[in-house]
């Protein structure tokens, strides 16, 4: 096991540099004057926008820039963005609260998709399980956004029972509508991917035996029958949480939650290369960890997985 999460480890070196490198190449290639972005309407001097340039390493090409940032990453010196804050204190203001509103999500889809999902599957072939299987083509037809507006008028103007926007200090009761919002796509995956693992294993020769020899409906459901059809669900929640960081700048907009995907979209617009990667750096990183962590769960779910 120890070798097998070194190896992992040593496979995502050169996966961090290449999305890292992208990333930054993307940032780099945005058209538009940074600094006269930072300065806005009001003329710059020459000699002014060279100090900047110098001070923000823009007047060094690309691969230089890029090597600087690097050698940031590795002293834990992530830079300043153009307003003069540093780049760490925006992550440690922004990430936190992205992180519990996609836990949250996660959490809500993966129990929740998972009990409907286990429960359509079998009874497959009723009314509960067709009912459910069209709930969540509607949930993956409509829109985040649509939904977004939609739970934010129902809720918050017109019944009164959630907040309308989040507030700055970003408490669980908070953001318990957006999670819900930001994981009604993956929720409706979940369901599916369920639903369709535990109708496969209902059948299967190990489900029949261990039924043939006696055991009890409970014991065959959660061991024999849930057990196997979570592997599918793992892989796509794993994959499914960066996702969920990386794609909540919609919901973070419509509920003003000041988090990654509002500093992102203003760093973006700014054409700030340090924070936009940085932030997306600590991205890539969940993402490769939490893929990590799913091959890891890989074994405790399947005996027959063992990892040398």
């Amino acid at each position: 096991m120890g070798w097998y999460v070194a190896r992992r480890l040593l496979q995502m070196i050169p996966v961090f540099l290449g999305a890292t490198l992208l990333v930054y190449a993307l940032v780099f290639l945005i058209p538009g004057n940074p600094i006269q972005a930072l300065a806005g309407e009001k003329p710059l001097t020459p000699a002014v926008e060279a100090q900047l340039r110098a001070r923000y390493h823009l007047d060094q090409p690309f691969l230089g820039q890029y090597l600087l940032y690097l050698k940031g990453i590795v002293t834990f010196d992530l830079g300043t963005t153009f307003s003069g804050r540093p780049v760490s204190e925006e992550l440690a203001r922004a990430f936190p609260i992205t992180l519990r509103l996609a836990f949250l999500a996660v959490l809500i889809e993966g129990v929740l998709g998972v009990l409907f999902g286990l429960f359509a599957g079998l009874r497959r072939g009723r009314l509960f399980d067709s009912t459910l299987l069209v709930a969540s083509l509607v949930l993956i037809a409509v829109p985040v956004f649509v939904l977004g507006f939609l739970a934010q008028f129902l809720l918050g103007v017109k019944w009164g029972i959630a907040p309308v926007t989040v507030s700055g200090r970003a408490s669980l009761g908070e953001l318990l509508v957006p999670a819900i919002v930001l994981g009604s796509l993956s929720f409706a995956y979940v369901l599916r991917l369920t639903r369709n693992a535990v109708a496969e294993n209902m059948i299967a020769d190990h489900v029949r035996t261990a039924t043939a020899k006696g055991l009890s409906r409970r014991r065959v459901v959660t061991v024999h029958i849930l057990r196997n059809s979570m592997i599918p669900v793992v892989t796509f929640l794993g994959a499914d949480l960066g996702a969920l960081m990386g794609g909540a700048i919609v919901t973070e907009g419509i509920f003003n939650i000041p988090g990654v995907g509002g500093t992102l979209y203003q760093a973006i617009t700014r054409v700030e290369p340090p924070t936009v990667v940085s932030f997306v750096t600590v991205l890539i990183v969940i993402f490769l960890l939490t893929n990590l962590l799913v091959d890891l769960l890989y074994a405790a779910l399947d005996p027959r997985i063992r990892y040398a």
